[in-house]
């Protein structure tokens, strides 16, 4: 670790914060002023759909900008859009609610490149531990969010009102962060405008997998997750209960930071997000058999553990899929799959926990594991079969 990887640890931590305070009250939010019940996570919903549209610009702001101009354009958009939400929630415009989140989306697709960056800013034999430890700095978020959220609830007439506003603070704080951190020079623009064409790229078994599991793995944490507020709610547990939750999730999410990036340089990504799958069948297991606190307690932080060990071991692998010239495209795409996933799965949780139930929900998120550890059988068998035919030649 330096100073570097360091700082972009808390802007990591800093990302976090607003993005579990965003799961925390936007869905509460929503529910407060929708039309319709089920509409309640169309503003979670939105956020990662601005998140998808926004992969393509966020990539050419990249290649224009470098790493600091386009985070920071992103930490600008972060303040802009929480201090329209702040206004959605005072005047319960629900539709400026949902516009708010979509333009917010532009951040969090920018701030998910954090862990792209990380592995430039050390020596290629430490990108592991490099995008796991700064993957590690989301725990400030864990901490922060949920006890933003609880400590701001009240400090207006109108309910989380108070939480935008400190979100509008804390990006303000993000990029006075981001200012002193020195990425290295991005690639000329001819050089970077060369290599494969993404077509091409996103051939690559290792690629479609690294996508896959990536996307499928974040999917079911955000399909649970989202869920998690409303459906705590449906149960008559207070809002105090939800935020203890939602704290111990984002532990299990990022504290095996400080370790993952060893497990995987010392077994392999694939054997680690097998272990990723395997917490996330625990966290459905757990999840069924009951919904008093503990039961939501302990599924979610084996929900976040299980995460942690997919998303970095996906990140990992995606980093041998492409060259230095063609990282915007590449990560453009592997981020357009994580967030598509995620709009998919905000709307599927809202409508299914307000619609079917805690239980249904839990049982619809086995489809996405399943075909994860499909996807990481597929590409076993072929690393498997490729030294077997070597050897044989």
């Amino acid at each position: 670790m330096n100073r570097n990887l360091w700082l972009l640890a808390i802007c990591q931590g800093l990302l976090l914060t607003n993005n579990v305070t965003f799961i925390a009250i936007n869905g509460l939010v929503g529910l407060a002023i929708a039309p319709r019940g089920w509409m309640a996570t169309l503003p979670v919903m939105s956020y990662v759909i601005g998140g998808a549209l926004s992969t393509g610009l966020v990539a050419r702001t990249q290649q224009r900008f470098g790493r600091r101009g386009s985070f920071q354009t992103g930490l600008a958009v972060a303040l802009v859009s929480a201090l329209l939400c702040c206004f959605a929630a005072v005047t319960k415009n629900f539709w400026l609610l949902c516009f708010a989140t979509v333009i917010a989306g532009y951040y969090n697709a920018n701030a998910g490149l954090y862990r792209f960056a990380a592995a430039e800013l050390a020596a290629p034999q430490w990108r592991e531990k490099a995008v796991s430890m700064v993957m590690a700095g989301g725990l400030i978020g864990a901490v922060a969010g949920p006890n933003l959220a609880k400590a701001t609830r009240e400090a207006f007439a109108v309910p989380f009102a108070g939480a935008y506003i400190a979100l509008a603070a804390v990006a303000l704080l993000s990029m006075a962060v981001m200012h002193f951190i020195q990425f290295p020079p991005a690639p000329a623009r001819k050089e970077a405008a060369g290599g494969r064409p993404l077509s091409e790229i996103a051939r690559q078994p290792v690629f479609i997998v690294a996508a896959a599991a990536g996307a499928l793995g974040y999917g079911v944490m955000n399909l649970l997750m989202a869920a998690t507020p409303i459906a705590m709610q449906i149960c008559s547990l207070p809002f105090s209960d939800a935020a203890l939750v939602l704290e111990w999730h984002v532990i299990g999410m990022f504290a095996p930071g400080f370790f993952t990036g060893h497990l995987i340089r010392r077994f392999g990504a694939l054997p680690v997000m097998g272990a990723g799958l395997l917490l996330n069948l625990g966290c459905i297991a757990i999840a069924l058999s009951g919904v008093e606190l503990h039961h939501f307690i302990v599924a979610l932080f084996l929900l976040g553990v299980g995460w942690n060990f997919l998303f970095t071991g996906s990140t990992t692998l995606s980093l041998t899929a492409y060259t230095p010239e063609e990282r915007d495209r590449a990560q453009g795409a592997l981020n357009f799959c994580v967030f598509a996933t995620l709009a998919l799965t905000s709307f599927a949780s809202g409508v299914l926990v307000t619609t079917q139930g805690w239980r249904l929900l839990n049982f619809g998120s086995l489809v996405p594991v399943v075909l994860t550890g499909a996807a990481l059988l597929w590409l076993a068998r072929k690393r498997a079969v490729r030294p077997a035919a070597e050897s044989a030649g």
